[in-house]
């Protein structure tokens, strides 16, 4: 299916990107020949989400790619433990129909918006002593190369295969655009999750003991305060305790969402008042525990929408950045509204993962839409630099191909893969030019 040019937008609304045309393949033979046709015409072609990223790494003035055709399972494979799904897919729908099968993945980021494609191409991640990103639950993935030939491959094929498994699990768009994943997955599980309030100065001073203790921890610090939220989540035996729905609804919606909204809302049009909304906020999540699947522990609704820059250090380095973030904020004249958020996780092999090599910590800082990050983000981003921090391939940076030479050590591998199955740059862009070089 083809539509003519309109305009496509992001999530957050700070990206906007004016197609030649719109594509929505319904198989994977219309999306090789959509890619062949494009190369002839000397256009260049993108594939996109939903649109949860940041940055313009899917935007195009060729031919867009919309997967929305492209959707469901595949193949389940119970005795190999695997799920094979097509690459449009809504992590919402996938979470949801594995559930079905009494079936989840082991780990995965706080919202299920995104596609199965988008959310892996640029690395999203949740939090995890011992497993990793959704990319790193890959096992086996097919996309479809400059040439419009199907390329499938895993850990388990041939040189080539295994090199461009290695890499295109996080591909950026920039080797092809992916048609299907095989995920690991596992019989489902209940996790446990308690919710608790905690100062920023014990988080810091017993950050590795919660790291070790917990299967998955993370922490939101608010800006202004010494006040930080954490939650932890392990497996549990059971029995299921889910969030009751009047309570659930008053946390997760009435809180989090609805008088969230109307304090950054508030704040935008008042930045002095933010250090005493920050304070306030900060309290306003009393401490919970509650037992469920996955899914339903891991993800939550965020309706209210901000930008977002996040870096990948060091693990060993969390500390000692996040207090330097504490100490830039509190000497600047800046007001921040949003809680910064630490998640962690173990080295991964992928070539171009932020954890590729090193276990990780992630520090994510975000500004409510609307009002200036630049500041913000430009001071933060020089502290985690300072500390050889990787960006997330999704979310604001204004890092180069030389400097991201220099904090992966494989992105040389990379670049060569790239150069092979994409001589012409036809899945290039001004974003792709950027960060992996001309």
């Amino acid at each position: 299916m083809s539509r003519p040019r309109r305009a496509w937008r992001n999530w957050a609304g700070n990206i906007t990107s004016r197609p030649h045309r719109e594509i929505s393949p319904a198989s994977v033979d219309e999306l090789a020949d959509a890619v062949r046709q494009a190369a002839e015409d000397g256009r260049r072609v993108k594939a996109v989400g939903t649109g949860h990223s940041f940055t313009s790494a899917a935007t195009t003035d060729g031919v867009l790619i919309r997967p929305e055709l492209l959707t469901g399972i595949r193949a389940i494979d119970r005795a190999a433990g695997t799920v094979t799904v097509l690459a449009g897919t809504p992590l919402k729908r996938l979470n949801r129909a594995l559930a079905r099968e009494g079936l989840s993945l082991t780990n995965m980021g706080d919202i299920m918006e995104q596609t199965v494609a988008g959310a892996t191409s640029t690395g999203t991640h949740g939090t995890g002593r011992d497993s990793g990103s959704l990319s790193a639950q890959i096992v086996g993935l097919e996309l479809v190369t400059a040439d419009g030939s199907v390329l499938r491959c895993s850990a388990k094929g041939t040189a080539e295969e295994r090199a461009v498994f290695a890499a295109a699990r996080i591909g950026i768009g920039a080797l092809g655009v992916v048609t299907a994943l095989t995920f690991a997955v596992e019989p489902i599980f209940l996790l446990t999750a308690r919710e608790a309030p905690m100062s920023f100065d014990q988080v810091t001073a017993e950050f590795d003991q919660h790291v070790a203790e917990n299967e998955h921890f993370e922490f939101y610090w608010f800006p202004h305060t010494n006040n930080c939220s954490t939650k932890r989540n392990n497996r549990s035996a059971g029995p299921e305790d889910p969030v009751g729905r009047l309570s659930g609804w008053f946390e997760d919606e009435f809180l989090s969402n609805g008088v969230f909204q109307a304090a950054n809302s508030l704040g935008r049009a008042v930045p002095p008042a933010i250090p005493s909304i920050a304070k306030i906020s900060s309290r306003a999540l009393s401490a919970r525990t509650y037992t469920d699947i996955p899914y339903k522990v891991f993800t939550s609704p965020r309706r209210v929408r901000f930008m977002e820059m996040e870096y990948a250090i060091d693990r060993s380095a969390l500390v000692e950045t996040l207090r330097e973030l504490r100490a830039m904020v509190d000497r600047s004249p800046l007001r921040i509204s949003f809680p910064v958020e630490v998640r962690t996780a173990p080295a991964d092999d992928i070539t171009l993962s932020t954890a590729s090599g090193r276990e990780t910590a992630y520090i994510a800082v975000h500004m409510y839409r609307g009002m200036p990050y630049q500041a913000y983000f430009t001071a933060a981003e020089r502290i985690f630099t300072a500390h050889g921090g990787r960006p997330h391939w999704g979310k604001v940076h204004t890092r180069d191909a030389e400097y991201l030479a220099s904090v992966y050590p494989r992105f040389g591998e990379f670049t060569a893969l790239r150069d092979r199955l994409d001589p012409e740059r036809l899945f290039g862009n001004d974003y792709l030019r950027r960060v992996l070089g001309a």
